[in-house]
């Protein structure tokens, strides 16, 4: 006898990506960000206008493969953008304070959203368009480089990475820009790009990073960001890409 009932297929789960970034336009400054071929891994940058004088960006590195993680990028641009905006909107707010709210709840977020322990190194940063100052939080990403007339900085991680424990700490310091300087934001995909032509120096590394922003005579975020990008290129000798290469630079001019 024929059943009546027919077993239902269940539609498959669309698949969602972040909202594509829209850089805002910054006076005194430029923003851009570059990223070199497929995505594959958990790479993930932003940046939005919080207030009238403060612009938010990030730069996050969740672990495991791009299928694995569009869910979390997903969860964390949302946590991003709309915290960011409740958060840094008020013009009486202490900017540290607001920063290290944001990163717990990013935190949370990315706890929930897993359920369980993911891995998601970040660096995210609030601009402040009329002083030009930086507060910000390193949730153990490769440091910030911050170059301006005395040399290069690094602005090192303040805390794990975010996805780790449900209470972690989270310190937000605050840099200086001036005129002429450059912030520079890489991921692990560039620090750990290897190369099978020198067998000596398997890694591209963050002192060649630094080697190469010193040097570096471009003016603009995006033709920095295109420069690193191409000079960890050449290091690479086309070996296939293994994890996202990413770059994130913030210059102030004026």
């Amino acid at each position: 006898m024929r059943s009546l009932f027919r077993s239902r297929v269940p539609e498959p789960i669309p698949v969602v990506e972040p909202v594509p970034t829209v850089f805002p336009k910054i006076e005194g400054a430029d923003i851009a960000a570059v990223f070199v071929g497929k995505r594959v891994a958990g790479d993930f940058y932003d940046s939005i206008r919080v207030s009238s004088e403060r612009i938010l960006l990030g730069l996050l590195d969740v672990a495991g493969r791009r299928e694995d993680t569009r869910g979390l990028l997903t969860a964390a641009q949302q946590i991003f953008r709309n915290s960011g905006q409740e958060l840094f909107s008020r013009s009486d707010l202490n900017e540290s304070d607001a920063m290290t709210e944001l990163c717990l709840r990013l935190n949370h977020g990315l706890l929930e959203a897993s359920r369980g322990v993911r891995s998601c190194p970040a660096f995210i940063a609030c601009y402040h368009e009329k002083f030009g100052t930086l507060c910000y939080a390193n949730a153990g990403h490769t440091p910030g480089l911050l170059r301006d007339s005395t040399g290069i900085a690094e602005l090192a991680s303040t805390s794990l990475p975010l996805g780790l424990f449900s209470h972690t700490t989270f310190n937000s310091p605050t840099a200086g820009l001036e005129k002429g300087a450059a912030l520079l934001l890489v991921s692990r995909g560039v620090i750990e790009c290897s190369s099978d032509r020198n067998r000596s120096e398997r890694e591209f590394g963050l002192e060649r990073v630094k080697q190469f922003l010193q040097a570096a005579a471009a003016s603009r975020a995006q033709a920095l960001c295109t420069s690193i990008l191409n000079a960890v290129d050449e290091f690479s000798a086309g070996c296939p890409l293994h994890d996202d290469r990413t770059a994130l630079a913030l210059v102030r001019t004026g």
